[in-house]
């Protein structure tokens, strides 16, 4: 039994991955295509070009990572060494240098390329690292529960107080060069945040699950077994559509509320004495749901099973967003209460997909004796990052086609887009990842087998 103090430590980790993963999906597009001055097609592109390379960087951190020894054990280090890196580059990737067209392109180009890379660095050995805390897989749905809560608290609290911090560092001003000065300190608050967070995960947590051999197998045999793993290549599919559909929705809220609702006509929310806008409180909304689907995702799947519980929540996704297309700019209620729902099915599916991934490392275990924990942990990270590279790029693309304008009135042709990038394209998501997760084998019944033969083997060989 893991304690308390254990569980929380390893959420940290994830609010700290996922206050900047929420930055990213909600504010880069809009940072790069407003702030930054960057044309909406350039950042689309950027997007699939950048992904491209980092897919792969990931499962060469895994497979690093798989081979790291040290006194902290292989995934914790890297939570230790990172931290700092992880926040600096982010501030970074905030900053608008004072060049022209050409030179900040390549310096956005460069400064998110080497982010996504430090967050692959980091976040690959911390998935991992729920592989190896517990060989249990109900207290791993627990680990996978406190990580996704956390998560989601670290998202919606970045999401609610970004753009207030923004305005506060930018004193109201209209000055672009005022607001972009705004927008990098907020980033150094939320970086230093990120930091301090890592490192209480690396302090609190311990690894305990050792391989049932001694050595590691050749990076050979490690991808061999990794192409073989049936139940991997259907969570890579389920996981690439899921971070579609979610990105595309959260890619596209800013515009949305800014061009479609017109926030600015409603006026500023005002909670202890904070003025928060409508786009905010629509993202952090969406949090705070995410996290009574993490809630309920335990419960529920422990009753119906992984599987089940993972196709209903995307097929209540799948319906509520096609509605979402006939709301009307003055329809807060319905969006908000939409808002809620969909969120709430959204984080279910998070903690059962980090869950399954664990389930697939034992089951390699079982099925070749090699275990490649970080190999097959950084197929998740993978998956996250392409599929939110090809909803923010068709994102990106589908508003230069649209004929959209950065910090003008839109034409109707740019608000019908901007109206199916929360309701048509993020069910099609949905849908395909029901169609994967359909095909998917590892039942409950079947992981326990595979549990009480690996500690089987395990006790042998100990003995």
């Amino acid at each position: 039994m893991i304690k308390l103090h254990e569980r929380i430590g390893y959420g940290f980790g994830d609010m700290a991955s996922s206050m900047f993963w929420k930055l990213f999906g909600a504010y880069l597009m809009i940072f790069y295509t407003d702030i930054f001055g960057l044309p909406a097609a350039v950042v689309g592109t950027m997007f699939l070009i950048t992904r491209i390379w980092d897919s792969v960087f990931d499962p060469i951190v895994g497979v690093i990572a798989d081979r790291t020894h040290s006194r902290w054990g292989k995934f914790r280090p890297y939570l230790l060494w990172l931290a700092v890196p992880f926040g600096i580059v982010g501030v970074l990737t905030f900053t608008t240098p004072d060049w022209p067209l050409t030179g900040r392109i390549v310096y956005a180009y460069a400064t998110y390329s080497l982010m996504m890379m430090v967050y692959s660095a980091i976040n690959v050995p911390y998935a991992s690292l729920l592989g190896v805390m517990s060989p249990d897989p109900h207290e791993r749905n627990i680990l996978s529960t406190f990580r996704m809560t956390f998560a989601y608290i670290g998202s919606f609290v970045a999401l609610l107080l970004f753009m207030p911090m923004v305005n506060f560092f930018s004193r109201g001003s209209d000055d672009i060069q005022v607001q972009q000065h705004g927008w990098t300190l907020a980033v150094v608050v939320i970086a230093i945040l990120c930091s301090l967070l890592f490192y209480g995960c690396f302090a609190l947590t311990r690894e305990r699950v050792k391989p049932l051999k001694a050595k590691q197998g050749s990076l050979r045999d490690d991808i061999r077994d990794l192409l073989h793993n049936r139940p991997w290549w259907i969570l890579l599919g389920a996981g690439i559509a899921a971070l579609v559909f979610n990105s595309i929705r959260d890619g596209a809220t800013v515009y949305y509320f800014k061009y479609y609702v017109v926030e600015e006509q409603h006026g500023a929310v005002t909670l202890f004495g904070i003025p928060f806008v409508l786009s905010g409180l629509y993202l952090a909304v969406g949090q705070a749901a995410n996290i009574l689907g993490v809630i309920l995702a335990a419960p529920v799947s422990n009753r119906i099973g992984k599987k089940r519980t993972y196709m209903a929540a995307m097929a209540i996704a799948t319906l509520l967003s096609i509605v979402f297309y006939w709301f009307a700019p003055g329809d807060l209620g319905w969006i908000f209460l939409f808002q809620v729902l969909i969120s709430i099915c959204a984080g279910s599916i998070f903690p059962l997909l980090w869950s399954m991934y664990a389930d697939c490392a034992d089951y390699s275990e079982l099925k070749t004796g090699n275990r490649a924990t970080g190999l097959i942990f950084s197929s998740s990270s993978m998956s996250q990052k392409f599929g939110w590279a090809i909803g923010t790029a068709v994102t990106g693309w589908l508003l230069g086609y649209f004929g959209f304008r950065a910090n003008e009135v839109q034409a109707d042709e740019a608000i019908r887009g901007i109206r199916m990038f929360l309701s048509f394209l993020p069910a099609a998501g949905t849908l395909l990842s029901i169609l994967f997760i359909g095909f998917y084998p590892l039942s409950e019944k079947r992981m326990k087998t595979v549990t009480a033969e690996l500690e089987e083997r395990r006790k042998n060989i100990q003995a």
